[in-house]
């Protein structure tokens, strides 16, 4: 490796755990590749640990020091760059804001913490023309942050959607290959380690929405707080939906989704959320499997751009921090959310999630006797809904019928619907009616359909 022509780049890591591990890694196996790029040296300099005598999985880098004092960090001039690899919320944040305040640059994964804070982070970093990077915050070793804020910059990004829980797609694709029941593929995630032993925030679509968050705000520029994310996990999707989504060719996955709504920049809103949604089996989308992340993004000069990855884990995650690192190793000016003010201009204007407009795939559990149909159809057609197609299992069941998702006796048979695109207030004040009737004898079932695009 020749001899470097500026001084090293010196680190201070909050954390040594999975993704610290793979960062140490890759910047010391790695580390002639990188000066390369960098154009100068990477060093490691201090690591913030709760207990400096555990057993790494790997070794302390060479000049090096282990500390438990979080000032160690950004009180030490030598250090450059800290970078917050802990997770949570309130000590990062105190971290992040003492580095910035003592001039350091900041890197790091920790999506909860961007989301529900980050515009305070934001305004900081911009105050001091500091660097706050994010890239593994969003989807691993995935650069969907890069390909949003440099990437795409000339275009005016229409839609986004994603695979943006590995968690989540894991358990999906499980029951959808196997048949397995939910808490069976929930234990088998764990077992392999791809779910905590508390996995509410994976399976209930928070992790989701905090990284739709920050993709709201890379792509159009405005703050969407989580707290106005319409959220909906998987914990409640039955093996039963999956099977006969597939028989009118769907998968269901867990998708983060945005979409601008109008055609005038100044007046457009924006339609999010987190929710289980019907994917064409056509789609890429459809066929992202395990614990893999996937998203869409289509601007209006590009088209559509898909980028497809492993959404977690030590050396994907530590590969994304890496390359942060690199990037203000080589002296780029800071480009922190992908616009030139200082600060967003304010909340998005929010489209209500009974405004949305989509197809829907609903499922009714009713008695099989004549006139059901119709009287279902009825009260669809008095709320504005077109019905596409019907499925209605006869009580020998075909597949499925007479049984629900969990193996009890159901009661009465499913009538499954596809609709034509129909608002959502609709469809959810026709599902009130048909709970209330004699006709349906369980709470219905309903998934929004992803448009297929050609």
């Amino acid at each position: 490796m020749a001899e470097p022509s500026l001084a090293p780049l010196m680190l201070g890591i909050a954390g040594f755990g999975t993704v610290a591990s793979g960062l140490v890694r890759i910047l010391t196996e790695n580390r002639e590749a990188i000066f390369a790029r960098a154009g100068r040296d990477i060093r490691v300099k201090r690591i913030l640990v709760r207990d400096p005598g555990r057993q790494r999985a790997v070794s302390v880098p060479e000049g090096a020091a282990l500390t438990t004092r979080m000032e160690d960090l950004f009180e030490d001039a030598d250090i450059d760059v800290v970078v917050e690899l802990m997770g949570g919320v309130d000590i990062p944040l105190l971290l992040l804001e003492r580095s910035l305040g003592a001039g350091k640059h900041v890197v790091t994964a920790n999506k909860a913490l961007l989301a529900e804070t980050g515009n305070r982070l934001f305004a900081l970093a911009a105050e001091k023309n500091l660097h706050l990077a994010y890239e593994a915050g969003v989807c691993g070793g995935i650069p969907i942050v890069q390909t949003l804020r440099d990437g795409l910059t000339a275009n005016r990004i229409q839609t986004l959607v994603g695979i943006l829980n590995g968690t989540s797609n894991y358990i999906l694709s499980e029951m959808s290959t196997k048949g397995m029941a939910f808490d069976q593929a929930l234990k088998q995630a764990q077992a392999l380690g791809y779910a905590e032993a508390d996995p509410t925030l994976d399976i209930e679509g928070i992790d989701a929405a905090h990284k739709l968050a920050l993709l709201i705000r890379l792509a159009w520029g405005v703050d969407y707080p989580c707290s106005r994310l319409s959220v909906r996990g998987i914990s409640g999707v039955s093996p039963l939906d999956i099977a006969h989504a597939r028989e009118f060719g769907y998968r269901i996955k867990l998708l983060g989704h945005a979409r601008l709504v109008g055609d005038c920049a100044r007046d457009s809103g924006i339609e999010a959320g987190v929710r289980p949604t019907l994917v064409h089996e056509s789609l890429l989308l459809a066929r992202v499997g395990g614990a893999y992340n996937a998203v869409r993004v289509e601007g209006d000069a590009v088209g559509s751009v898909f980028l497809h990855g492993r959404g977690a884990g030590d050396m994907p995650t530590g590969s994304a921090v890496a390359a942060d690192i690199v990037s203000i190793a080589r002296g780029a000016g800071p480009n922190n959310t992908g616009f030139v003010r200082p600060a967003l201009p304010g909340p998005a204007r929010i489209i209500p999630p009974l405004e949305t407009y989509s197809r829907f795939y609903i499922r009714l559990m009713v008695s099989d006797t004549p006139g059901v149909l119709r009287d279902i159809a009825a009260v669809m057609a008095e709320n504005g809904i077109s019905i596409a197609q019907v499925i209605q299992k006869d009580q020998a069941g075909g597949s499925y019928g007479g049984e629900a998702g969990d193996g009890r006796a159901a009661p009465g048979v499913p009538l499954i619907i596809m609709t034509h695109e129909a608002y959502a207030a609709g469809v959810y004040k026709a599902l009130r009616t048909l709970t209330d009737s004699v006709v349906v004898h369980e709470p219905p079932v309903h998934y929004p359909v992803l448009v297929k695009r050609s």
